[in-house]
């Protein structure tokens, strides 16, 4: 303790000598309190790249849904639950958890400026589509002021951000393959991809297919199917789906640049129109379904086609990533629409927005910024 008795040189030196011992004292203790805050970043982010984020289980979460539907400005009549009479909301309470690691909160605003100046596309089917919506009903409610247009060309509906100049859009692809008028008919050609001219211009594509290659009769979208020069009237579904995603594969292998265009598939959608698939023997459907199956494994293996994908992506050279949402879609034997969608059939096949595909995108979220 300094004595005021002292003279004004000692006790100025005094003084400036406590105040620098105070000062590196205190600039000590910020870089090992900033270094202790940023460990647990460190280890969790290794922790994330070493981690299967599609293994994992449903838990109960107060903060879920990360958006109220009834806010968002795009969401089909398939797809709205709530809006088409469905009163239970336990479904929307649900967070995937994977076993190993965290993922992160979907972030509109952070998940924009990584994508600034860029262009993402959904290629598929009605799966593609709800997969779409989720997303733009996920950056609404982050940004809901935000400069948007709505560009179309082709009859594609894409939506522009302006302020991030960020491109969404959706393409409707049945197959992937090619379907052309021809004189006896529509003919589906396996071995044809003439649209992939728009997709390779994209920054961003998750591509699925699956749901319409067992469709038959007059929703049937085809009359006719052809594989290099042999055009027949059918053929073995998984085995055309296979050829269909080899042409496909080979179509990534000379086409994508991937140091400008990242490519995701979207795993195989599951469905839940019988209940002794998830050891209910008495449902007939989804629709009196109001929680996940617990834990993290299903009854009732994968189905096949998710066989084919991965053995598919096995062998292409350039980097595709399976978005693996088989699993965790099948544990939510509750997250359809049911009865609850605008066509009053029953739809244990779509999911309700909001709803799981939200998790998809947090998903995709999670492995762009990984």
């Amino acid at each position: 303790m300094l004595s005021l008795k002292m003279g004004n040189g000692k006790l100025s030196n005094n003084i400036l000598h406590l105040f620098i011992v105070i000062t590196l004292a205190i600039s000590s203790c910020l870089v090992s309190l900033s270094q202790a805050n940023h460990l647990p970043e460190q280890r969790k982010r290794l922790q994330l790249n070493q981690c299967n984020i599609f293994k994992g289980h449903w838990v109960r979460d107060a903060s879920y849904p990360m958006y109220d539907s009834s806010q968002c400005p795009d969401i089909r009549k398939e797809f709205d639950c709530l809006k088409y009479g469905r009163t239970d909301t336990n479904y929307l309470k649900y967070r995937w958890q994977p076993d190993d690691c965290d993922i992160p909160r979907f972030d509109g605003v952070d998940f924009l400026r990584r994508m600034r100046g860029k262009k993402i596309m959904f290629i598929g089917d009605s799966l593609s589509l709800n997969y779409y919506q989720s997303l733009i009903c996920l950056l609404h409610a982050a940004i809901p002021n935000s400069k948007i247009t709505h560009p179309s060309t082709g009859g594609m509906k894409s939506w522009f951000y302006q302020d991030y100049n960020v491109t969404v859009t959706m393409y409707s692809s049945l197959y992937l393959v090619d379907i052309e008028k021809e004189q006896q008919g529509r003919v589906m050609k396996l071995n044809s991809i003439k649209n992939g001219k728009i997709w390779k211009e994209m920054d961003v594509l998750v591509f699925n297919t699956w749901l319409w290659w067992n469709i038959r009769g007059a929703k049937q979208s085809w009359d006719y199917i052809q594989d290099g020069s042999v055009i027949q009237k059918d053929m073995d579904r998984t085995v055309a789906f296979r050829k269909a995603l080899m042409t496909w594969a080979k179509w990534v292998d000379s086409e994508i640049d991937p140091k400008k265009t990242k490519v995701f598939f979207q795993g195989t959608n599951p469905l839940h129109y019988d209940g002794k698939e998830w050891n209910a023997t008495r449902a007939k459907d989804c629709s009196k379904e109001i929680r996940p199956v617990k834990g993290s494994t299903y009854p009732t293996r994968a189905p096949p086609a998710l066989d084919v994908v991965k053995q598919v992506l096995s062998t292409i050279s350039k980097p595709v990533y399976l978005l693996d949402i088989t699993l965790l879609s099948q544990l939510r034997k509750d997250g359809h629409p049911g009865p609850y969608n605008g066509f009053h059939g029953m739809d244990c096949n779509h999911w309700c927005i909001a709803g799981l595909p939200d998790t998809w995108n947090q998903l995709l979220y999670t492995t762009l910024i990984m």
